[in-house]
């Protein structure tokens, strides 16, 4: 069995350094993933993890991907020239 570790609220908000209120805020508006039992909600730690950027989710992995694609459309030739000095 997995074992899984979470924390709450009011522990996330100490951890980031923000208010109560504001985690809450960013709770609400799909920023930050937490899962609602009873009047609690907990952040998963692997979630946490992304939080603090300690890992990449597949919404970051996506952004990368989609911005070196446009580096390489918008600067290819120029990178090549540089690549062969």
């Amino acid at each position: 069995m997995v074992k899984a570790e979470y924390i709450t609220i009011p522990q996330l908000a100490k951890l980031l350094g923000l208010s109560r209120i504001e985690v809450y805020r960013k709770v609400k508006k799909g920023q930050i993933k937490a899962a609602k039992i009873g009047k609690t909600y907990i952040i998963a730690d692997h979630d946490i993890n992304q939080i603090l950027g300690k890992e990449l989710g597949a919404e970051g992995k996506k952004q990368i991907d989609a911005g070196v694609k446009k580096v390489v459309r918008e600067y290819g030739e120029l990178l090549k020239k540089l690549g062969k000095e």
